[in-house]
């Protein structure tokens, strides 16, 4: 409390006093509120920080991007095999390391785990019964006993029956337990997104679900150098993650990935090209469209940056405010749909930091909000096309 009585005291008696003696009370007053103030902020953020360290634990990887990798031990992979070589290290390195879920003995439908049965046996790479309900909690279990639990759900669609698990079990069980259990060593690996043909339910981008969730983190990568290193990141942290593969980029995209172990930073998002007149932000398949426009915007004079999210959640909302705020105009992509997708929340993240810096609406491009089309989905899908005319209306504003 202020001691009134203490600054009832400093007052001068003389009737002629001096600006300087009328205020010093006064200013006296103010700094102790003010000072008050301030240790009630500070109090409060160590109790904010002792709140987050329950629900999180914190730490850090060796390389923030995948161009700090310095090694020329590099072999062509696309990005199934770079998923598989991640794989393959971590059980060649943990002897705590287990790998299942449903077909991932005899590889997987997307041969992720091919020949990882055959190297290290059924008791550390093995078949599950169809059920992710199952798979879900077999992980916590695992992992809350200190084994290094990656479990695989066959597609992102049908990772729902396991979603009590995963929101209700894996991301509260460090919080529930005042920090002294966890089950951080429980990684979640499913198919994401849309690969040409898988119509509604094996097409869904369900990453925003589980973007709601603390305690949990969630990744994307865009190719197969990043997802090496991310995947290993995930697998390794001391929190629940879920890792989304691309499955439209299994096969399509190729790169010289370094043989070595290495793990790429999480929760920071990469400046993958600079430019000055407008951000692109996008994870995934979407980076590639992302590019496609942009060079479409090049040939009209427009700049345009493009920032990879990569880690969904906790995202890095410094890297988009600092390129927001020097480009001015900004346009958010995704697959899924664009109704309380992760567009509408980096949207208000952005214009809640940028709003003074901003030269036009923030514009989202993204699926509509409609189950996932078959015959339909070129139309459904974010294209090159829809972001040019979306980066002219920002520009042209």
């Amino acid at each position: 409390m202020i001691n009134f009585l203490t600054f009832s005291e400093n007052l001068p008696s003389n009737q002629e006093i001096s600006k300087s003696q009328f205020f010093s009370p006064f200013i006296i007053l103010i700094q102790a509120i003010l000072s008050q103030n301030k240790l009630k902020l500070h109090k409060q953020l160590n109790k904010q920080m002792q709140l987050l360290r329950r629900v999180y634990q914190f730490g850090s990887t060796k390389h923030r991007f995948a161009s700090d990798i310095t090694s020329t031990n590099r072999q062509k992979m696309n990005l199934f095999q770079a998923i598989n070589n991640a794989l393959d290290i971590e059980l060649g390195a943990n002897p705590k390391a287990l790998l299942f879920g449903e077909d991932v003995k005899f590889g997987g439908v997307f041969r992720c785990s091919q020949g990882l049965n055959e190297k290290y046996g059924t008791d550390r790479v093995f078949n599950t019964p169809l059920c992710e309900q199952g798979i879900g909690a077999f992980g916590i279990g695992l992992a809350s006993v200190g084994y290094t639990a990656i479990a695989e759900i066959q597609f992102g669609d049908y990772i729902f029956p396991a979603f009590d698990q995963i929101v209700n079990e894996a991301a509260k069980f460090r919080y529930r337990s005042g920090n002294q259990f966890n089950c951080g060593s429980l990684t979640i690996r499913s198919t994401w997104g849309a690969v040409g043909h898988g119509a509604l339910y094996h097409s869904q981008s369900p990453e925003a679900y589980f973007a709601h969730t603390p305690g949990l983190k969630v990744v994307v990568p865009r190719d197969p150098i990043q997802a090496k290193g991310l995947l290993l990141a995930s697998i390794r942290d001391k929190n629940p993650v879920i890792f989304f593969e691309p499955k439209a980029l299994y096969r399509n995209a190729e790169d010289e990935v370094p043989l070595d172990d290495y793990e790429l930073e999480l929760s920071k998002a990469e400046v993958v090209q600079q430019g000055k007149h407008i951000t692109l932000i996008g994870y995934g398949t979407s980076i590639r469209v992302l590019k496609e426009a942009s060079k479409l915007a090049e040939k009209d004079g427009v700049s345009c940056e493009i920032i990879d999210l990569q880690t969904i959640y906790p995202y890095d909302g410094q890297t988009l405010v600092d390129s927001v705020k020097k480009t001015g105009r900004c346009i958010i992509t995704h697959e899924a749909p664009q109704t309380c997708g992760m567009g509408a929340e980096l949207s208000a993240f952005i214009q809640e930091k940028c709003f003074l810096h901003l030269e036009a609406p923030i514009k989202r491009v993204a699926g509509y909000d409609t189950p996932f089309p078959l015959v339909h989905e070129p139309i459904y899908l974010p294209d090159k096309f829809k972001i040019y005319e979306a980066i002219k209306q920002s520009v042209n504003y």
